[in-house]
């Protein structure tokens, strides 16, 4: 899959992308993630790619000349550009796990980093396809969303997390939680690993986590369990059954 990401700040991204999940997804061809300097699409010897905002106001606003040159630039070239392109901004659709799923289905996607108090309104409504959001916060710029996005998609691909059931198993997954996860030693300052995980029965220990799962979405995101039209029946046969059985 081909990401492509504009920036102010393109060595923030190629840090990170050069390490870990993403790194190893870029060496052996997961993703081809491609990060653009904004600053090349400036006419000025100074590189300017903000000016102050029309009607005042405090601080300075990205202007649509070194945007669009640097999208053009990319779009003409043999290539092409990958699209959607997405603005990062708080005023964009939210972003989770779904639309995540969805853009990894896809072909390729590129992301435009907003910078200081935003962009020129005319990059929102004649270059990007869309706009996309973290979160309800406001960040002092798209990078650190970008990488959200990048991440989230990336790992979805096959082959990058190496084993391709652990993003089945993981939030979110079929609108719930996480179930709690376990490492050596059997037991630590006197607090031990549920004895079910030590059983070796597997058909026991997969209902047991489905429904610690259920449990922990219920306690702390309710909101995704009414997302999902309430409990269904057997889920709630399952509490009943695993609850009986082992305390809960």
């Amino acid at each position: 899959m081909r990401i492509e990401v504009f920036t102010i700040f393109p060595e923030v991204l190629a840090a990170y992308a050069g390490a870990s999940i993403l790194g190893r997804a870029r060496e052996h061809g997961h993703l081809d993630l491609r990060i653009h300097d904004l600053r090349d699409g400036a006419d000025d010897p100074r590189r300017s790619v903000d000016d102050a905002p029309f009607g005042g106001g405090a601080g300075m606003v990205l202007a649509p000349g070194p945007l669009f040159a640097s999208v053009e630039r990319v779009e003409a070239s043999d290539d092409g550009l990958a699209r959607p392109l997405y603005l990062l901004s708080p005023s964009g659709a939210r972003f989770d796990q779904d639309r995540a799923e969805e853009l990894a289905e896809g072909g390729g996607f590129s992301l435009l980093c907003g910078r200081y108090e935003g962009v020129d309104q005319r990059v929102a409504d004649h270059l990007a396809d869309g706009a996309l959001s973290v979160g309800d916060f406001v960040l002092a710029g798209g990078e650190l969303a970008a990488l959200v996005v990048v991440e989230a998609v990336a790992r979805l691909l096959p082959g990058v997390l190496g084993n391709d059931r652990s993003a089945g198993d993981e939030s979110f997954a079929d609108g719930l939680l996480e179930y709690p996860q376990y490492t050596r030693p059997a037991e630590f300052r006197g607090w031990p690993v549920p004895e079910i995980l030590r059983s070796g029965d597997h058909a026991r220990i997969d209902r047991w986590r489905r429904a610690q799962a259920i449990r922990l979405t219920v306690a702390h995101r309710p909101d995704l369990i009414e997302a999902r039209g309430g409990l269904r029946p057997e889920e709630l046969a399952l509490l009943a059954e695993v609850g009986e059985v082992h305390g809960l």
